[in-house]
């Protein structure tokens, strides 16, 4: 058994490639979303399981003794750090290999963009940029935004996944209507740009969360109107086994599982 962390479309790939190379896979999701997008993939050749109980480091470890994984494989979100290390304690604690299947960075190369390294600096940076503060960084952390001093005078845009558990938070933290663009992307650059001119943005702030989630874009809609761009930069972990390629991890997989 594999046990793949995949609430990602870079973790729904993971798993259809394993399961098409043979290999049962359990795959955790966090989100009843999540788990529908993973239910609704073709999983042809191994098995494939979907949990979706969230587990910390003991509850991982004793979950891989008694189902028989063999295989840790990592495809959290890039921003996802608390359950990176939670899942190698828990690897290292089980004796099972672990794997970090890795996305690549968006090339910085907008002269406009403003690189910090917490949620607290980005509203202390976007703060100076103007009042229309216009959020991409998704529903997990908004609180932080909600709540800092540096925003309060501040009127926040948060686009978030078109789920009723996102909206009743948007809704919990005081956000009206005219404040929450319920859509699920990546969107394209043409999009983007509209967006932040009907919201009227004075600065975006972002993830670098690669390509595949759209960050391209968003810099490109940015500089077409010449809005400044805070980007919450990736946390960097130490792994023992790093991926860049489906393939690699399913090579790294095979080798792991021959004996």
């Amino acid at each position: 058994m594999i046990f793949t962390a995949a609430g990602t479309q870079d973790g729904r790939a993971v798993v259809r490639r394993l399961c098409e190379a043979g290999y049962d896979v359990t795959a955790s999701v966090v989100s009843s979303y999540g788990e529908q997008l993973l239910e609704a993939q073709s999983a042809a050749g191994g098995h494939l399981t979907v949990h979706d109980t969230p587990l910390d480091a003991d509850e991982m470890a004793a979950y891989f003794r008694t189902h028989g994984v063999r295989v840790f494989v990592d495809a959290t979100h890039p921003y996802a750090v608390n359950v990176s290390r939670n899942a190698m304690t828990a690897c290292t604690a089980a004796g099972i290999p672990y794997i970090r299947f890795e996305r690549d960075l968006t090339d910085i190369s907008y002269e406009n963009v403003h690189l910090v390294h917490s949620y607290e600096k980005a509203a202390e940076a976007a703060a100076h940029f103007g009042k229309n503060v216009f959020l991409t960084t998704g529903s997990r952390n908004l609180e932080r935004f909600v709540k800092a001093k540096p925003l309060v005078d501040c009127t926040l845009i948060a686009r978030v996944l078109p789920t009723a558990e996102v909206i009743a938070l948007c809704e919990g933290l005081g956000l009206t209507p005219a404040q929450i663009i319920a859509m699920q992307g990546p969107f394209s650059r043409e999009l983007n740009r509209a967006m932040y001119e009907k919201y009227g943005a004075d600065v975006v702030i972002t993830k670098n969360s690669g390509a595949i989630g759209g960050t391209d874009a968003k810099f490109q809609a940015a500089a077409d109107l010449g809005l400044p761009v805070v980007v919450i930069d990736r946390p960097v972990l130490d792994y023992p086994h790093l991926a860049h390629t489906y393939e690699e991890v399913k090579q790294f997989v095979d080798s792991v599982t021959e004996s």
